[in-house]
């Protein structure tokens, strides 16, 4: 008889997808669900939830059947630059506006690999912010203000 044994990076993967899509399953249970030609506010995320879990199902058997490779060294600096990032932008956006915000979280950014020179980062930082402001600013027409009252003179 042969022993069942795990991939074990997979086998967390869909255990997460799973625990998390059940949390919000329970959590959209308390919104007004609706009907598919009527949606409710809970409608769509559960459904979400639902496709969350489905497919940590899918990994968590999948996990079963392929040997897969041990977990290998957490990212550290990855994680430092990576996740502040977002929360840096959140955070400044309307004191320094759309442009310096966006400008510093794609820099800060730039710095989880280690081997981004600090040249090419403020040069993709700048390509960045550039591209963005073009898109969002004037091909979208959305009413941001690029410069806010921190940077204002």
């Amino acid at each position: 008889m042969k022993s069942l044994s795990f991939d074990t990076t997979n086998a967390l993967c869909g255990a997460l997808f799973v625990a998390l899509g059940g949390f919000f399953i329970y959590q959209c249970m308390n919104l007004d669900l609706g009907t598919a030609f009527k949606m409710g506010p809970g409608y769509f995320p559960l459904v979400l939830a639902l496709i969350l879990s489905l497919l940590g199902l899918v990994i968590l058997v999948q996990s079963t059947r392929v040997e897969g490779e041990p977990l290998g060294p957490i990212a550290w600096r990855g994680m430092l630059f990576i996740l502040p990032a977002p929360i840096f932008f959140g955070l400044t956006v309307r004191g320094l506006g759309f442009v310096p915000s966006l400008f510093f979280t794609a820099l800060i950014a730039c710095f989880a690999s280690q081997r981004m020179k600090p040249l090419t980062a403020i040069v993709l930082s700048i390509a960045l912010t550039a591209f963005s402001v073009a898109v969002f600013s004037y091909a979208l027409g959305l009413p941001f203000q690029r410069f806010g009252p921190w940077v204002r003179l």
